[in-house]
């Protein structure tokens, strides 16, 4: 099959790689129709994360099962599933307690010796536990083909980030970040019934889907005059909620500064240079609280899924280019140089 492998720095390739095969009576192979590419793939594509040459890379995507282990039993052949961006058993503690990013026996797609999900098809482990199944009809849709993909990622992190801030009926909820999840914390922020959210971007193109996922303001200043604005915004008091979707030290300062005393902040941008965007003397006397991390998104999809399904929120407008799947380097290049808010890749 053809798969999407880093090489080095800016060295992304489409090579033949061996099919995948079902190796442990758990795994299920799924061929992939809809993939995509992260933000935080983006780490790896500049050097600034660690891969060994000709790993696979790719962590977001659905697609029919094309063989399953003998113990599987919740996905069959032919079933359209979608799968988080981390496989988990879905029967250890820290997956019954929902937190399936911490599964004793959990991993990422893309990891050294496991197929990434921008290539052809997928080996999953512990399918039952990873796996969620989709209407079959939704095969046949583009448009929510695209909205269910969000599932894998994007849409789960940016809920993570809102429940992590406290998000509320009527609370006044601020966004820093205008890339995919971001947006999409954007829009689980309307879905939990914030009457007042602030996004915080610089690029029309973004903040534009931002207002179209409920943003009700937009503030375009960084730093400094950022904080000011969000400020003016809430009559001096800041947002109840902030959302936290970059993960540089300029981003969480900002998130702390714009946040309300008694206020939260949900974080769930991949820490990059962050380490000294805390002071917990201003937390401590402003009563602020932080939680986040990794989302569990595996965990939310049944809650989000029927949303998406019914229309209810439809993420989809995130994917602004697509490319097949030997056109995957391109996209890369095209996310990096921000002429593509997020690329999706279609087999």
């Amino acid at each position: 099959m053809r798969a999407t492998t880093i090489h080095a720095p800016y060295d992304m390739r489409v090579e033949d790689v061996p099919d995948p095969v079902v190796v442990l009576p758990t795994d299920a192979v799924v061929r992939v129709l809809r993939a995509c590419i992260c933000g935080s793939d983006l780490w790896a594509y500049r050097g600034e994360a660690a891969r060994e040459p000709g790993q696979r890379i790719g962590h977001e995507f659905l697609g029919i099962v094309e063989e399953t282990g003998t113990e599987v039993s919740g996905v069959r052949r032919g079933d359209l599933v979608v799968a988080p961006f981390m496989w988990s058993d879905g029967v250890c503690d820290y997956c019954r307690e929902g937190l399936t990013t911490s599964c004793e026996h959990g991993g990422f797609w893309g990891a050294v010796g496991y197929d990434g999900g921008q290539g052809e098809a997928v080996r999953v482990p512990y399918a039952d536990g990873t796996l969620v199944t989709l209407p079959a009809a939704a095969a046949s849709d583009d448009r929510l083909l695209a909205a269910l993909l969000t599932l894998s990622d994007v849409m789960g992190t940016g809920h993570h980030a809102a429940l992590g801030a406290g998000v509320r009926e009527g609370a006044t909820v601020a966004v820093v970040g205008d890339g995919a999840v971001g947006l999409c914390g954007v829009l689980a922020a309307r879905r939990l019934g914030a009457a007042r959210i602030i996004a915080l971007g610089r690029h029309a193109a973004r903040t534009d889907i931002a207002r179209r996922f409920g943003a009700t303001d937009v503030v375009a200043e960084r730093g400094e005059a950022a904080v000011a604005a969000v400020r003016e915004l809430t009559g001096g008091q800041g947002a109840h909620s902030v959302i936290e979707a970059v993960g540089t030290e300029q981003s969480m300062r900002t998130a702390v500064d714009i946040a309300r005393d008694g206020g939260a902040i949900g974080f769930v941008g991949v820490p990059h240079g962050s380490g000294t965007g805390l002071d917990l003397g201003v937390m401590f006397n402003r009563n602020i609280a932080l939680r986040g991390g990794v989302a569990p998104v595996r965990s939310y999809i049944p809650e989000l899924l029927p949303d998406v399904l019914d229309g209810t929120i439809d993420p989809s407008p995130v994917f602004d280019l697509t490319v097949g799947v030997e056109a995957v380097p391109e996209g890369y290049k095209a996310m990096d140089e921000r002429t593509a808010l997020k690329v999706m890749v279609t087999n």
